[in-house]
């Protein structure tokens, strides 16, 4: 095992063992035990007492971050010829259909969102086992499979982000960059606690929220009491 740098030390000495924080407590703390050179992503893991295995029980959804991302998103808009235009000027970085068809197939896969016209769903469907497991996909249940492709593209670029239960009943996303002042990072990871906490399945029995962590790329995590999270 190797050994914990000076950082790694004081970051842990600063985390009380077994303590509960407020979502704003922990916030304010992780600005403190966060010692990378590089912009950290903030993030949320919510374990929910749910079975993804049952369909009846599957959580996914997707908000706008208040605050954005933080990061820049690269997205791909696989389109028909008279929708290319609109995809440019809305701000989409890669747009067009056959060409980056075949570079997928050939491994390209250089993106962050890819968003198409259900139209061309039948060559991007083909291409499923490769986007699939990266979670690029185009699904008309998060607004990537659309006609209206400027929307769903402004959006994505806003801070739209869609997350999903994994197999072991959590839920992992982004909810912004260390260097976001602590208000943004709880308004974030408010918004994102509150979509989860509305899609509970009808389903699900018992406590639905088990346990909330916040934490960075490289930081301690912090669990978070959930009574802190205020439902909308």
């Amino acid at each position: 095992m190797s050994k914990l740098t000076k950082n790694q030390k004081n970051a842990i000495a600063k985390v009380e063992a077994g303590k509960v924080y407020k979502l704003s407590e922990a916030a304010a703390l992780l600005k403190e035990i966060t010692y990378t050179k590089f912009d950290a992503s903030v993030d949320v893991d919510v374990r929910l007492g749910v079975d993804p295995r049952k369909a009846n029980q599957m959580v996914r959804g997707v908000v706008t971050l208040p605050h954005g991302t933080g990061k820049v998103v690269r997205v791909l808009v696989l389109c028909t010829p008279e929708k290319e235009a609109e995809a440019q000027a809305a701000g989409a970085d890669f747009v067009g259909l056959d060409e980056y068809v075949d570079k997928i197939k050939g491994g390209w896969t250089d993106v962050d969102v890819i968003i198409c016209t259900p139209n061309v769903m039948g060559k991007v469907g083909a291409l499923g086992r490769i986007l699939g497991p990266r979670g690029l996909m185009p699904n008309p249940k998060t607004g990537t499979v659309t006609m209206d492709v400027a929307k769903a593209v402004q959006e994505v670029k806003a801070g739209k982000i869609d997350f999903k239960v994994d197999k072991f009943g959590i839920v992992h996303t982004s909810v912004g960059k260390i260097s976001f002042t602590e208000d943004k990072i709880v308004d974030n990871a408010k918004e994102v606690l509150n979509t989860i906490i509305k899609l509970k399945p009808a389903a699900a029995k018992g406590t639905y929220v088990k346990s909330i962590y916040l934490s960075t790329t490289m930081s301690p995590g912090l669990q978070i009491d959930p009574k802190s999270v205020e439902t909308k």
